[in-house]
């Protein structure tokens, strides 16, 4: 399977919000990542049900949600109904993992699990079989516009070998200061997908820098 790319929302002008999700149906991108902030489970807020409903309406591409909250399950099925076609939350944010990601799947979404920075990969073994995703962070999760964490691309390939070893239909993705320099080095890793906001609406030319991300690596 060829790679995936994700444009990120959270980059895009809300002064302009219909624009900009056209922009991203006319391009070669496979999702539309939306990011969940709520000010206590990270510095930030972003947005909620209206806007992620708003953009289901404009956007023919998937919605990929990514939940950076505390207590996740309240909301499961309300980002269900909203329009979500992947939902990741963080390990760190579940007190039940397995519950969490078995509901998702249950509800009809692909299950995906994230993990911060600091986190550690190998404590995702047992959760493998039943997920469809992992996020891995590459920047510390709250703000756009970080820079690239160098030692993720050891972390991703430690995952990649677990997923491999045993066979896991599980992809990898990656979120945070992802641009057109290290996505060739990523994508050797083994990432599947690639999140990027900045390198993307920050663009004098978005639909080509989604094309250039889609390039094999």
């Amino acid at each position: 399977m060829s790679h995936l790319v994700a444009p990120s929302l959270l980059a895009a002008d809300f002064s302009n919000l219909a624009a900009e999700v056209e922009m991203v149906n006319d391009s070669m991108a496979d999702w539309l990542h939306l990011d969940i902030m709520d000010g206590l489970f990270v510095p930030n807020i972003s947005f909620g049900f209206p806007v992620v409903e708003a953009v289901r309406d404009l956007s023919s591409k998937p919605l990929d949600v990514h939940l950076m909250i505390v207590d996740p399950d309240r909301y499961l099925e309300r980002f269900r109904d909203a329009g979500a076609s992947n939902l990741t939350v963080h390990y760190e944010a579940c007190h039940n993992l397995h519950r969490t990601v078995s509901e998702i799947r249950r509800l009809g979404m692909k299950a995906g699990v994230c993990v911060n920075p600091h986190t550690p990969v190998m404590l995702l073994q047992d959760i493998l079989p039943y997920i469809d995703m992992v996020l891995i962070m590459t920047v510390n999760p709250g703000y756009g516009g970080q820079t690239f964490i160098p030692g993720s691309i050891n972390k991703i390939g430690e995952l990649r070998s677990m997923i491999d070893l045993e066979g896991y239909d599980v992809l990898i993705e990656v979120d945070g200061g992802i641009d057109l320099h290290n996505a060739p080095v990523l994508l050797h890793a083994g990432v599947d997908v690639l999140v990027a906001g900045n390198t993307v609406f920050s663009s004098s030319d978005p639909v080509e820098i989604i094309r250039r991300l889609k390039e094999p690596s």
